[in-house]
């Protein structure tokens, strides 16, 4: 017999006030547990007249000695507590390399471009796929050396792209938080595929005349999570030194990657990266907290290169004919996968609550003992985090990460947008999603952002942050032309 109209939706929404009631439940169990017990205690209190409480504090048989004993215990407890407990990290602003219009590919320039380096076919044809089912839009960007035909990829040229983004977007950081060079205490540079010696570090001191004494870092080879990498280690180092600044770079250098063969699995890089930069400006400084935007909370990372499968699925080398490139492995969604869930396994006991945890725990325990059959609990994140910025590595990472964490298209609007918008940026395009969220209106004080990073090796790296004031929509920044315009709708397939 068929079910009574609206019985399924009045049946979802009982299932719903369950678990909003179990949530609340388990959430609150301690506070539903003490105020009972300490309503009682205070009527009981109440109950006694002045004389039986005067008794009452006479018979603890309390003397000098003992209060100050115990209250230069209290001293020290507290003391040690305070000294032992890690220093907060504010992330004080930041701001992105915003492109020149000159610099667009609009997916016809590209296709011709191709057409005129390249007389194969075949990877004609492969290419024009993967634009038109990349989720990029007509506005993403390559360096000049990129716009010649054939590409220059020179180490002059490299340099030029390499100063171009990262001097702009510190000069930009400069001028929107009055940062001074000699304020500089940290310098943490990531830049994956482009390594030249002196470093970019090195150059970056150089042109702002840093400090002789600065503690400078320059990390490569780590792939698209470096930009997370780069803050663990920024962190770290605020860890053991006081009053201190740091300043991220996050950026990735196009001009000397492009691929010239016509390998498949190496030319996917060709139509996905583009060009961009991030500056971050972290502090441990107490007077910073008050103007800062966000505070770190936590960094978990996980690194999936034990395994060959893993270690292979993002690899650069020569193919046949010599040309070098960044070969991407048809497993490569499946290990992000399980790096992901890796992760999640050691960031869900931090940020989920407890409601969650029990779910999880009691789902973990009855696949053991009672039916492996049972589909794995897969925890509600968006509890714990009202913003996701997942890395735009493409769009199959963000159907990717929105299936598995059951996000709705609200909470994937920042990586979808950014992907249409820059393209994949790399490392900082975890920034520019953070940007846009801002951009928007949308970030408010107390909102927890989860940033989700993929890179070779493999890597898995989250961040958490908590937002320590509401953020004016601002009114510069890479998104300052164009918000208006998004969310825009992107097909599956855009003909070309």
């Amino acid at each position: 017999m068929p079910s009574a109209p609206g019985s399924g939706i009045s049946g979802s929404v009982r299932l719903k006030y369950v678990k909003l009631g179990y949530q609340y439940l388990v959430n609150h169990f301690l506070t539903l547990l003490l105020v009972p017990v300490m309503a009682a205690a205070a009527l009981e209190l109440l109950r006694l007249g002045p004389d039986e409480l005067l008794n009452l504090w006479r018979s603890l048989h309390l003397d000098l000695v003992h209060i100050l004993c115990s209250a230069f215990l209290v001293v020290f407890v507290a003391t040690v507590y305070f000294m032992s407990r890690p220093r907060p990290v504010y992330l004080v602003d930041y701001c992105c390399y915003k492109p020149s219009p000159s610099f667009r590919v609009p997916f016809t320039t590209f296709m011709e471009h191709i057409k005129l380096i390249s007389n194969n076919e075949k990877s004609l044809r492969f290419q024009t796929r993967i634009l038109e089912r990349s989720g990029l839009g007509e506005e993403t960007c390559l360096p000049p050396a990129n716009h010649y035909i054939p590409p220059s990829p020179s180490m002059e040229a490299a340099r030029a792209e390499a100063q171009l983004v990262i001097f702009n977007a510190i000069d930009d950081l400069v001028l929107r938080t009055g940062l001074k060079p000699k304020d500089i205490d940290i310098l943490v540079v990531n830049c994956s595929l482009f390594s030249p010696t002196p470093s970019l570090s090195a150059m970056i001191i150089n042109r702002y005349k840093l400090r002789s004494n600065i503690r400078s870092f320059n990390l490569s080879g780590m792939g698209c999570s470096a930009g997370l990498i780069s803050i663990d280690l920024a962190r770290d180092m605020l860890q053991v030194h006081p009053n201190s600044n740091a300043l991220v770079i996050s950026t990735e250098i196009i001009t000397p990657n492009f691929y010239h063969g016509s390998r498949r699995d190496m030319l996917l890089p060709n139509c996905l990266f583009r060009m961009g930069a991030a500056a971050i400006l972290l502090s441990n400084r107490r007077r910073e907290a008050s103007r800062a935007k966000y505070r770190l909370m936590h960094v978990v990372r996980t690194h999936k290169g034990a395994d060959d499968r893993a270690y292979r699925c993002v690899y650069e080398e020569e193919d046949d004919e010599g040309h070098s490139g960044i070969s991407l492995s048809k497993e490569l969604m499946a290990i992000a996968g399980e790096a992901l869930k890796s992760n999640i396994t050691t960031m869900g006991p931090l940020v989920l609550p407890m409601s969650e945890q029990l779910l999880f725990f009691f789902r973990l325990v009855g696949r053991k003992v009672i039916n492996k059959k049972w589909k794995p609990y897969i925890p509600d994140f968006k509890l714990a985090f009202e913003h996701f910025c997942i890395h735009a590595g493409g769009r199959a990472v963000i159907d990717e990460l929105q299936k598995n964490l059951d996000l709705s298209p609200r909470h994937v609007e920042a990586s979808r947008m950014t992907l249409h918008r820059f393209g994949n940026t790399s490392s900082s395009s975890l920034w520019y999603e953070l940007a846009y969220i801002e951009a928007k209106g949308r970030m408010r004080k107390g909102d927890r952002v989860w940033q989700i990073g993929f890179g070779s090796g493999f890597k898995c790296n989250s961040a958490v942050w908590k937002c320590l004031r509401a953020v004016k929509t601002p009114t510069d920044g890479p998104w300052d032309d164009c918000i208006q315009r998004y969310p825009v709708h992107i097909p599956e397939v855009v003909k070309l």
